[in-house]
C-alpha cells in the first residue's frame, strides 16, 4: 500500500503552469474562424440544405448560424468540436425560424363564404337532381335506357357497351344520342339547364 502524497500549493501551481501554457500553445485543427469557415463551409451548407427546402434560405440559415459561431468562437474551448456546435447552433435558428413563421390570417368583419350554386353543394338538391334525373331515365325505352345506364353510370367505353348488349358499337352510339335528347328536352330536368 502506498502513502498518500502531499504536495504544497505552491509546487501545485508551478506545476500546472507549465501544462496551461502548453494548451494555450497547442494547435488547433482550424486557427481562425477563417479559416475554419473556408474548410467546412461545403460540409455545412449541406447540413443546412437539409434543414430547408430552398437553397436561398439554407445560405441564409448557414449564414445566421456561423454569426453565432463567430460571436461565441473565443468561449468555444475545444475547436476540434466546432461542427457539432455549429450543427447545434443550425438546427436552433431553423426551429427558432419555424416557430416565428408567418401565418396568413386576417381579421375581417364578414366571414368569406362561398356563394352557393343551384345543384351546387346542397345535398338536398343534390337529390332532387338525382331523383328527376332517375325519373327521366325510367321514361326512356328499355333498350336506351341500358345503354345510357352503361355508359354513364357504368362508364363503360361504347365498344364495351355495345359488347355487353351484343349490338353493334354505330347501335350504341345512335341509341345513346337519342336517349340524351330525350332526356335534354324533359320538363323535369329543365331547371338543371
Amino acid at each position: 500500500m502506498t502513502a498518500p502524497v502531499c504536495t504544497s500549493a505552491s509546487n501545485a501551481a508551478t506545476a500546472k503552469a507549465p501544462a496551461r501554457a502548453a494548451a494555450r500553445t497547442q494547435t488547433f485543427p482550424y486557427p481562425s474562424f477563417s479559416s475554419y469557415v473556408k474548410a467546412r463551409q461545403p460540409v455545412l451548407l449541406r447540413t443546412a440544405r437539409s434543414l430547408t427546402a430552398n437553397p436561398s434560405d439554407a445560405e441564409d440559415l448557414l449564414q445566421t448560424a456561423l454569426t453565432k459561431t463567430y460571436v461565441a468562437w473565443e468561449r468555444i474551448e475545444d475547436h476540434r468540436a466546432v461542427d457539432g456546435y455549429v450543427r447545434r447552433a443550425l438546427l436552433n435558428t431553423r426551429t427558432s425560424q419555424w416557430r416565428k413563421r408567418k401565418v396568413d390570417e386576417f381579421a375581417c368583419d364578414e366571414l368569406p363564404e362561398p356563394e352557393l350554386v343551384p345543384g351546387g353543394d346542397d345535398p338536398a338538391e343534390r337529390q332532387a337532381l338525382h331523383d328527376a334525373m332517375w325519373r327521366a331515365i325510367m321514361k326512356l325505352p328499355a333498350r336506351q335506357r341500358a345503354m345510357v345506364v352503361l355508359r354513364y353510370y357504368e362508364d363503360l367505353s361504347e365498344a364495351q357497351t355495345a359488347e355487353v348488349l351484343g349490338v353493334s358499337v354505330g347501335t350504341v352510339k345512335s341509341a345513346v344520342s337519342r336517349a340524351l335528347g330525350k332526356l335534354r328536352e324533359d320538363p323535369e330536368l329543365v331547371f338543371v339547364r
